[in-house]
C-alpha cells in the first residue's frame, strides 16, 4: 500500500522534471527494501492554482504525502522517510538556489480496516 503522491505548484514546468522525480523516488522507495514491487505508486498533481507565502509569482512548492500500511518500525519510517526527502532533494536541487520554493514530506499510516485494495499486479511480479 506504499502511495507516493506529488503536488506541486504549476509554475515548475520547464523549471523541474517532475518525471524524472517521479523515477528517482520509486526507486528509492523500492531500494528500502521494505515494500513489494506490486504495490508501489508514485504519481504526480499539478496544483493549477495556489497561493503561496507572500504571493510572489515565482514561489513554488513540492509536497510529498506518502501513503503506507502498519507494519513498519519507526526507525524504518524514519529512514525511509529520510531516503525520500534526500533523494527529492538531489532531483529539485537546483529550485533551492533562489529563496522561492519549499518542499515538505510527510509519512501517514493506513488504517488497514479502513483500506480496501484488489490487486491484479501482484500476482504477475509474485509469479517471477
Amino acid at each position: 500500500m506504499p502511495h507516493l503522491a506529488i503536488e506541486y505548484s504549476a509554475n515548475l514546468e520547464g523549471r523541474a522534471d517532475i518525471g524524472a522525480l517521479c523515477e528517482r523516488l520509486l526507486k528509492t522507495v523500492l531500494d528500502t527494501g521494505l515494500f513489494e514491487i506490486g504495490a508501489v505508486r508514485v504519481r504526480a498533481f499539478r496544483a493549477e492554482h495556489y497561493a503561496i507565502a507572500d504571493e510572489l509569482p515565482e514561489n513554488a512548492f513540492v509536497d510529498l504525502n506518502f501513503r503506507i500500511g502498519k507494519g513498519r518500525t519507526d526507525d524504518e519510517k524514519k529512514r525511509t522517510g529520510e531516503a525520500i526527502f534526500a533523494a527529492a532533494i538531489d532531483v529539485l536541487g537546483p529550485l533551492f538556489d533562489t529563496p522561492h520554493f519549499a518542499l515538505s514530506l510527510e509519512i501517514r499510516e493506513i488504517d488497514g480496516e479502513l483500506s480496501w485494495k484488489k490487486n491484479a499486479i501482484h500476482p504477475r511480479l509474485r509469479g517471477k
